[in-house]
């Protein structure tokens, strides 16, 4: 077995990730790992850190991932990912993609020096062995953890997408969102925190669905019903709406790119809306760019409402 398949193999058991010690030991040296690198055959991902493949033959995901684990590896055994980048590993929608990685050491470890990488940010957050756990092979914050952390920080329509996607994929239990004012009290941006939990609801999908609800609700049009079941007279199901306003047979659908993407998905929304209009409901579709108009949404469902035909 030659060099590069034993360093694939310790790649493979790290995410993707070598790091120079494990390329000398697998009979590299440092004149072959920069050449490596600068040819682009390797790729660097942080500071005595490399991915052994080219850019081309690695997705952007898995790149990604890569420099996560590589970044949180270089400030030592006991760095942990916090924040945005906690909140991405565990999957939680609702932030705005960033090339930053937040990485926290513990209070009681020298801070490090000044890292090369710009794209990362260095902290030493006061955290419980138990708020720590490990995902995708990395050392993180909880989940619990990471919502309280990052609601703390951001504004009320990206706390409350966290929420929801937290308890829509089943990351946040009704205990766990018990636990959230105890965590956040007495911290810096606990009051708007507080008021996000209230309006936190799992039923929602996506944080186009969020963002589309939270309009509706600051235009005074609330919905009804989330995720609202149509059937006919002999119960059959007929469809299922993002937000629905059941009186007066409305249902808003909140169109991301991913979910209708594609002839099959089209085909399907297509014969799911002709049920529903046959009959008797009415569907107005939204997209991301309505959500970045305040009075857009709540202005079409109002309009909708009040042209309501009598039953």
């Amino acid at each position: 077995m030659g060099e590069i398949d034993v360093l694939r193999q310790v790649a493979g058991r790290q995410g993707g990730m070598v790091t120079t010690e494990q390329a000398l030991g697998a009979g590299f040296s440092r004149d072959q790992i920069r050449h490596l690198c600068r040819s682009g055959r390797w790729v660097r991902v942080a500071r005595g850190r490399f991915v052994p493949a080219p850019v081309v033959s690695l997705g952007a995901g898995a790149l990604r991932r890569a420099r996560l684990r590589a970044a949180v590896d270089s400030l030592g055994p006991h760095a942990f990912a916090v924040l945005d980048t906690a909140a991405e590993l565990h999957r939680l929608a609702g932030l705005r993609p960033t090339s930053t990685i937040h990485v926290s050491v513990p209070v009681d470890c020298p801070r490090p020096q000044r890292p090369r990488d710009p794209a990362l940010v260095v902290h030493q957050l006061t955290v419980d062995r138990r708020d720590l756990c490990v995902v995708s092979g990395v050392r993180a914050t909880t989940v619990l953890r990471t919502v309280a952390d990052v609601i703390l920080r951001v504004d009320r329509c990206p706390a409350v997408c966290v929420l929801d996607s937290a308890l829509n994929r089943q990351l946040l239990t009704e205990d766990d969102m018990s636990l959230l004012p105890a965590l956040i009290a007495r911290r810096r941006g606990a009051v708007g925190a507080r008021a996000c939990l209230t309006e936190a609801d799992g039923r929602a999908q996506s944080p186009l669905e969020t963002r589309a609800r939270l309009r509706c609700v600051d235009g005074g049009v609330p919905p009804d019903e989330l995720q609202i079941e149509v059937r006919d007279d002999e119960g059959h199901l007929l469809g299922i709406g993002d937000l629905g306003w059941r009186a007066a047979r409305l249902i808003a659908e909140a169109d991301g790119q991913e979910p209708h993407r594609g002839p099959e998905a089209l085909y399907a929304d297509r014969t799911r809306q002709n049920r529903l209009v046959n009959a008797g409901w009415r569907i107005l579709r939204f997209t991301w760019a309505d959500t970045l108009r305040p009075d857009y949404i709540p202005y079409a469902v109002k309009a909708a409402l009040a042209s309501t035909p009598p039953r």
